[in-house]
């Protein structure tokens, strides 16, 4: 492929990236208080109901340590599920929907936009 054909093809591909890839963190950061009862981030984060979200984007399932994990997350972890973007995004739409027994009690994120805010949020805390 000549250079002018790649850069057509990852203008394209850039183009029909999802709109979570736009994110406002500081909207995320109001979207995260629905999730503060079980999970925490930043310095000094700890392991609550749900397990501390430091660095979750691009990190494979079920790896904080000293977290209790479900059945389903364990048997996910064993097939390499990670948790990218889009796994992440589609995991707080509907928890329950994409991986059925999870303990998680959460109905999920409905809106596209706070999705894509709380994962911009989640991704400053590499």
């Amino acid at each position: 492929m000549n250079k002018l054909a790649a850069l057509t093809a990852a203008a394209l591909a850039l183009s029909f990236a999802p709109a979570y890839a736009d994110g406002d963190a500081a909207a995320g950061e109001n979207v995260f208080k629905k999730c503060k009862a079980c999970h925490m981030v930043g310095d000094g984060a700890k392991n609550r109901v749900g397990p501390q979200l430091n660095g979750i984007i691009d990190n494979e399932i079920a790896s904080v340590e000293d977290f209790r994990y479900s059945k389903p997350f364990l048997a996910l972890k064993e097939e390499g599920f990670v948790w990218d973007v889009e796994n992440l995004s589609t995991y707080l739409e509907n928890p329950k929907k994409m991986i059925k027994g999870t303990k998680m009690a959460f109905a999920g994120l409905k809106k596209e936009e706070d999705r894509a805010d709380v994962i911009a949020y989640l991704a400053t805390f590499e």
